[in-house]
């Protein structure tokens, strides 16, 4: 398998991340932390004279608890990678059982996104168009905040995904997935805009399937977004730690905390589970509480 390592494995972890890559077809990036995992996860058992065949539940614990120093996030990650190897060898008739069902997963503390505020979001987007480059950065933001989309599904957008006719773009998301999801008529503005105008000025003499260009007449990466954003948060004073995430958890708050169904909600942002989208609900009603302490009897009472 390419860039990695695969002397440091053992065959069968091997062929498992091969079968992430070319039967899963999950990304590289995934496939390298599962990498990662594995190789820790060996190395533990080359100390206690095991290999991941001979593994015990035991073990296993006692591994987990080796990585003290991580997260409850971080531990959950582990098992999970291990669930999964251990789902392959049963299916490859290696093992009967899954060690890992014997283990409690850690509790995780739910944290509350992150999102911006409504006339945030309007400052952040208030962007003076001067060069090729602002007319793209809006166009960018201006359809982060009105689709919710991901950086990773943002920077690989393409020319034919844009739907000008119909005001739809498609979108390929995690696990290789295809959703459809509207653009509003502000996004579509300076979508046409930027791509009818300014775009050919980014590219020059060369040519590029891919929607947003950077410096470099290639696709924009995720560093170069990154670097963007924060730029533009410090030009505009905006103190929150802003990342394209939180873009995305604004769109899911605002959507709901104007009315929006949550089933709408769930597909317009790709989740799978429901209960992913439903954090967002969490969020309105700390909003809903917050406002409510404006009603005029809702007052300690003095003694």
């Amino acid at each position: 398998m390419k860039d990695v390592q695969n002397d440091l494995l053992e065959s069968k972890m091997i062929q498992y991340l091969n079968y992430l890559q070319f039967e899963r077809k999950l990304s590289k990036n995934t496939i390298s932390s599962y990498y990662y995992n594995l190789l820790i996860f060996k190395n533990y058992l080359d100390k206690v004279k095991k290999t991941s065949i001979t593994c015990t539940a035991k073990i296993l614990e006692e591994f987990l608890k080796t990585l003290e120093e991580k997260n409850a996030t971080t531990k959950t990650h582990y098992l999970t990678v291990l669930k999964s190897y251990y789902q392959f060898l049963i299916e490859e008739g290696i093992l009967k059982e899954n060690p890992c069902d014997f283990i409690l997963r850690p509790k995780i503390p739910k944290k509350l996104p992150k999102y911006l505020s409504i006339s945030e979001v309007d400052t952040l987007l208030n962007i003076e168009l001067r060069s090729s480059y602002d007319y793209r950065n809006k166009a960018m933001l201006e359809l982060l905040y009105a689709t919710g989309m991901r950086i990773s599904e943002l920077i690989n957008l393409k020319i034919q995904d844009i739907d000008f006719q119909e005001d739809f773009v498609h979108v390929l998301g995690k696990g290789n997935k295809t959703r459809i999801i509207p653009i509003n008529n502000i996004s579509k503005k300076y979508l046409i805009l930027y791509y009818e105008e300014y775009r050919s000025k980014l590219l020059k003499n060369s040519s590029s399937d891919y929607f947003f260009i950077n410096n470099r007449k290639g696709k924009l990466s995720r560093q170069g977004f990154f670097k963007l954003l924060k730029s533009l948060c410090n030009e505009k004073n905006i103190k929150k730690d802003v990342s394209p995430h939180v873009l995305r958890h604004s769109f899911a708050t605002h959507l709901l905390n104007n009315g929006a169904n949550l089933r709408v909600v769930q597909e317009l942002l790709g989740h799978s589970d429901i209960s992913t989208t439903q954090i967002y609900t969490h969020v309105s009603n700390e909003k809903i509480k917050k406002d409510y302490d404006y009603h005029p009897r809702n007052k300690k009472e003095e003694n």
